[in-house]
Parts: structure tokens; sequence; C-alpha cells
């Protein structure tokens, strides 16, 4: 049986990570347009556009580019399209700190489509990422080890520590979620210089992180024993983080993974994590209660079935006292 479900576990792995990320295609792609759109020249590029991306980009007006740019900031948009000269002339302001693959993926269509209808297309990026992390990915790895130390962690409470009680086993899994939430930070940030990181945000966000997944493996292992890894690791590592929107951008995700993504703690992580860095000031409170309310349930469902869990130490038998041991031999 642990034959079979170790070869399983592989397959499924690896079938998880390529379906999601081997071939990244656009299927919802929020964007702002702003300026003479409404001339011939801009919706025959818009069109063509749309038609090149499989009709993936959805278009938003803006009555003027600085509240495209509001837009992208509040990560509403992905890119905003500025149309000038009667729709002659695009400027393409893309944000690779909103997603890389994304604003790759704009930068080489729409030069390509602006040339076939005679079009000019500039294009900047308006908010680049990180020089220690051209292509995105450190938040991705971040939260990743925040997520399999986490549960990992639990793992060896279960095996090493399997004395705890309860309330201890809470306050150790808090305990090295806040100390290696510290030193995956201070490692990336201090030691690497790989990301400039709000330090207390980010140590919060990834400790946060840690807590919920080592918490959602002790309530699987009260729930259903020995077996808990499978639940954990299907959760976490085979749909958690394929669909977090760390290595690949939510809209180039087949879609039911851009939704699912959002609601498990990878996903809230690397959210979080991404505009803590990177849109210092439009942090968004969902991440944090998807994280929340993962470590408050798993916190709840353990405690309510604590007595189910197989660690926990004995009850020492009460000792007679001498009068108690004299009265009885009386």
């Amino acid at each position: 049986m642990l034959v079979v479900i170790l070869a399983a576990a592989a397959g499924l792995f690896a079938g998880s990570y390529t379906y999601a990320m081997a071939n990244p295609t656009p299927r919802n792609l929020p964007t702002a347009v702003v300026g003479e759109y409404d001339q011939a020249r801009g919706r025959a590029f818009l069109d063509a556009l749309g038609k090149s991306l499989g009709s993936s980009v959805r278009a938003h007006t803006y009555p003027s580019r600085a509240a495209a740019l509001n837009a992208v900031e509040n990560q509403t948009v992905f890119a905003v399209f500025e149309l000038r000269d009667r729709g002659q002339d695009v400027v393409l302001d893309v944000s690779s700190a909103s997603g890389a693959s994304v604003a790759e993926l704009l930068e080489q269509a729409a030069p390509q489509v602006g040339a076939q209808v005679g079009v000019r297309v500039t294009v900047h990026d308006v908010n680049p990422l990180q020089t220690g992390d051209p292509r995105g990915l450190a938040i991705f790895y971040i939260s990743l080890a925040a997520v399999i130390i986490g549960f990992v962690g639990a793992i060896q409470l279960s095996v090493h520590a399997r004395s705890l009680t309860p309330l201890e086993r809470i306050v150790f899994t808090l305990a090295y979620a806040m100390l290696g939430a510290f030193a995956i930070a201070a490692t990336v940030d201090w030691l690497l210089g790989a990301l400039d990181l709000p330090f207390a945000e980010s140590w919060s966000i990834l400790a946060l992180t840690m807590f919920a997944s080592g918490m959602t493996f002790t309530m699987f292992n009260t729930l259903v024993g020995r077996w808990a890894m499978l639940p954990t690791w299907g959760v976490m590592v085979l749909l958690g983080n394929p669909s977090s929107g760390g290595a690949v951008s939510w809209p180039l995700l087949p879609s039911a993974l851009g939704v699912i993504g959002r609601w498990l703690p990878p996903g809230a992580s690397v959210n979080a994590q991404h505009t803590a860095v990177y849109f210092a000031g439009h942090q968004h409170a969902f991440p944090f209660l998807v994280l929340a309310g993962w470590a408050l349930v798993s916190c709840a469902v353990f405690w309510t079935w604590r007595h189910r869990h197989p660690g926990g130490r004995e009850k020492e038998p009460a000792q007679d006292t001498p009068d108690a041991g004299t009265a009885a031999a009386a």
C-alpha cells in the first residue's frame, strides 16, 4: 500500500505542476485602456490583440492614465494601454511586479500585433521587479519554504515530541513558526540581498503561513491519524503551490486553479507577500483572513477532538499520601 501511495504521489506531484506551469496560457487578463481607444485604428489594435491572445484580454476603460495606474497599484489590472494620435500610437505600461509572466507576454504580443495593424507600440515597465529577483520567483520560493517547513515541523513534533499536551503542541508550533519565519526573511534579505523586504510585515506573513500549515497537519493528524500526510500534501503541495500565482500569474493559470488558489494558504501567502514587497500602502485584508481562517479552524478542530490526537502525556496515577496509607493499613 505504501509503495502504491508513493508512486501515485510522485505522478500527481509532477502532473499538478506540469498542468499549471508548463504551458501558461492567458484566460482572463484584466487591462486598463485610456485615451483615444474609440477610434477605428485603436479598436482594430485592441481587437487584434484580443484575438492573438485567444480573446482573453478584458479591457476596462478609465478616465485618465493616473486612474489606470492607480488600478495597477491596487492590482485590479495588469497593464495600461494608452492610445494616442487617433489610435495610431499606443503606449503600453506593463507592471512586472504585478506578474512577470503577464508582462513578458504583453511585451511580446503587443508590438507584433501593432506591426500587423499599422500601430506604433511603445512599452514601459512602470513597476519593475527588484534587481535581486529578475524573474519574480523569490516570493514564491520563500512562501514555499514557509508552507513546507510549516507542516514538516508539525510532523517532527508528532514523531519526536509525542508527549506534548494539546496546548503545548499549539505553543511549540507557534514558536517554530516565528523563529523559522525570521530565519527565512533574514536569509533572503540580510544575508543574500535578493529582496528588500518590509521586514516586520514579511516576517509576520511567513510566520502566519508556517503556523497555518503546521496546524493544518495537526488537524488532519487528529482526524485521520497516521494518514494525515496525504490530505496535507494534497492541499498544500499538489493543489496549493501550483495555484498560488507565485511562479505563474493567476491570469495564465487554468481558470479553476486561479480561483481556488486564493483560498489556500500558499496562494494567500504569496498574495500578501507580493503586495507587501511591491505595492506598499495597497495591502488587502483578504489573504490575511484566509491564513488566519485556516489557522483558527485547524486549532479549533484539533482542540475539540484533542482526545483523538495520537500524542499527549498520560495522566500520572495519584499517589497515596502517608496519612491515607496509614488509614488503609488500620
